[in-house]
């Protein structure tokens, strides 16, 4: 005796590339709110904050310099009690940092401010420091960095969903033998429970609808031939090959668009179809 012909439909590469490009996108921006909303920021507001001393220093060394008149001594004696003007929120600083933050030795240096040129001072500290020769032109308040957390956790969720559901179509499938469909979720239902077939997304979106009613009770399952099976013709489109068995085994009523794009509902019997 010829034994049954089962068709089985696993998850499509097309499927599984599109989970594991929304994992990527979705973990590299997880990582990217989280470095942001722990250290980046405060990083950056550190460094906008140093910037911003650079220039007022010159001036001020300027200033005191008016008549060529100051000395070495006189400057470092003045630089040594000067501090750079931070938020008291100590949220919005990298962690571990004492304030006040006096400022920086290259501030302080007398041959080094001599010249008057911040920019020239800000590039070569900023390499020293190895910090961004380039600062922000404004910082980030509290608020804005604790958002970052808020879009982060998202993110992280959002990773760990598209996970779950990666991992869980994976080890799934959707067969039909001569007897029964088994859905992707392992539920066996025979042909002749099955009541509806509803195709009219099968062309567009590859989604069927069956509503079917047995020992179990009334229920209706999915079937996402883009997901399970597919439909390239080098496979010999097994998402095509699934559905014409359930057509040919299938005798309750089917609901498909016609031509001209209405609704069409028709019976079917395994003799005809």
């Amino acid at each position: 005796m010829k034994p049954p012909e089962q068709i089985v439909c696993k998850p499509t590469p097309w499927f599984l590339l599109r989970a594991v490009a929304m994992l990527a996108m979705f973990g590299v921006f997880s990582v990217l709110f989280y470095i942001d909303g722990t250290t980046g920021y405060r990083k950056k507001n550190l460094e906008f904050y140093l910037h911003a001393a650079f220039q007022p220093a010159s001036d001020q060394f300027s200033k005191m310099n008016s008549e060529g008149q100051l000395t070495p001594a006189q400057w470092k004696e003045f630089a040594d009690k000067q501090e750079i003007k931070v938020p008291s929120d100590p949220e919005v600083l990298p962690v571990g940092t004492k304030v006040p933050i006096p400022w920086p030795a290259i501030l302080r240096d007398y041959e080094k401010m001599k010249p008057l040129q911040a920019h020239l001072l800000w590039q070569e500290y900023s390499g020293e420091m190895k910090m961004n020769k380039n600062p922000p032109e404004h910082p980030f308040d509290a608020k804005k960095i604790h958002e970052q957390i808020i879009v982060f956790c998202i993110c992280a969720a959002l990773f760990l969903v598209t996970l779950f559901f990666l991992i869980r179509t994976i080890f799934r499938s959707i067969s039909a033998d001569d007897q029964a469909l088994t859905t992707q979720q392992g539920k066996r239902i025979p042909y002749a429970d099955m009541k509806v077939l509803d195709l009219r997304k099968w062309d567009t979106k590859g989604i069927a609808l069956i509503d079917y009613d047995g020992q179990g009770g009334p229920g209706r399952a999915r079937i996402d031939g883009l997901t399970y099976g597919g439909f390239k013709k080098e496979q010999d489109e097994p998402a095509e090959n699934l559905m014409r068995k359930i057509r040919a085994n299938f005798s309750g009523e089917i609901i498909e668009y016609t031509t001209l794009g209405e609704p069409k509902s028709s019976a079917a019997s395994s003799e005809t179809a």
